[in-house]
């Protein structure tokens, strides 16, 4: 059987509950977010899933996804992975939509994007193309494994993974709602990349 891949999203933040854009700063899980992150682990470690003994384990490196992923009791088979970090947002990291909005109305992240600017700057953000070649990146890799992969990571990037698996552009993400501590499985059907299950809360009573 052709390679899954298996998403996990990290636990609620104080930044993620607020609607802050939270990229590379590096927030750690609430209370909430540690308690839905163990139930996330202990559905994983039920039938039919049984700790997915066989998958190879991949974690964004930043605290809320490696506690998460710790917290679900994956951590010791985990690798960090830079590829899974969030969207870098430039200068709009920590500001909420209604932030932006103030002084650019129309703005539409999934449209328009972040404040990218000089490329080195440090307030340089991601480029929704520079975002749709990471994700492809993933994708390749997790495409040419021998395994199952389980990841670890953000609300947006993990989003951005979906569309590209089944060959849609990164604006298709903004149809696509990812809850905290969540699970989601990208697969096949009739030999084409398929969305096998999505944004599934089962195991937090939601």
């Amino acid at each position: 059987m052709a390679p899954r891949i298996i998403l996990a999203r990290h636990g609620q933040t104080e930044w993620s509950l607020l609607g802050r854009h939270t990229g590379r700063t590096d927030i750690p899980l609430l209370d909430e977010g540690r308690r839905t992150a163990k139930l996330l682990g202990e559905r994983l470690h039920r039938p039919p899933w049984d700790g997915l003994p066989d998958v190879e384990v991949r974690t964004s490196p930043l605290s809320r996804a490696r506690e998460t992923c710790d917290l679900a009791g994956f951590g010791d088979r985990a690798q960090d992975w830079d590829a899974l970090m969030e969207w870098d947002y430039g200068a709009y990291e920590g500001r909420t939509q209604a932030e932006i909005q103030e002084t650019d109305p129309d703005w539409f992240i999934w449209r328009d994007g972040v404040p990218v600017g000089v490329v080195g700057a440090p307030s340089r953000g991601e480029t929704l193309a520079e975002l749709s070649d990471r994700a492809d990146r993933v994708i390749e890799s997790v495409r040419s494994a021998d395994r199952d992969v389980l990841v670890f990571a953000h609300g947006h990037i993990l989003r951005v993974l979906c569309a590209r698996w089944i060959g849609e552009d990164v604006s298709f993400a903004a149809r696509i709602k990812l809850s905290p501590a969540s699970l989601s499985v990208l697969g096949w059907a009739y030999g084409a990349p398929a969305v096998d299950r999505w944004n599934d809360t089962g195991h937090l009573g939601t």
